[in-house]
């Protein structure tokens, strides 16, 4: 198997800050949407960018960042699985982060 074409950390545990902010489920969803990190696409360095609007934009057109659809969507998959086990950790679901891609 190759190396995958996009690449970025796992989230690390969501710094829930407790009290009447949100409640961790919804406040770790929101923070995983706006989560940044060092992504590599096609060993072009992004640091400290946005992952999940980048992955939007590369599924949106795959081609622009020299990547197949099923590049874009192994990525795609690969957030959600990083990403979903850092939300449910915290009381969400993985289907909340799914429902953002559509």
């Amino acid at each position: 198997m190759s190396d995958p074409a996009v690449t970025f950390p796992a989230p690390a545990r969501i710094p829930y800050p407790g009290g009447c902010v949100l409640e961790p489920g919804p406040y770790a969803l929101d923070y995983l949407l706006r989560w940044r990190a060092d992504v590599t696409v096609r060993g072009t360095l992004h640091p400290d960018t946005p992952v999940f609007p980048l992955l939007r934009a590369l599924l949106a057109d795959p081609a622009a960042h020299g990547l197949s659809a099923a590049d874009a969507g192994a990525a795609r998959d690969r957030f959600l699985e990083l990403a979903g086990q850092a939300l449910t950790a915290e009381g969400g679901q993985r289907a909340w982060l799914e429902r953002e891609f559509r």
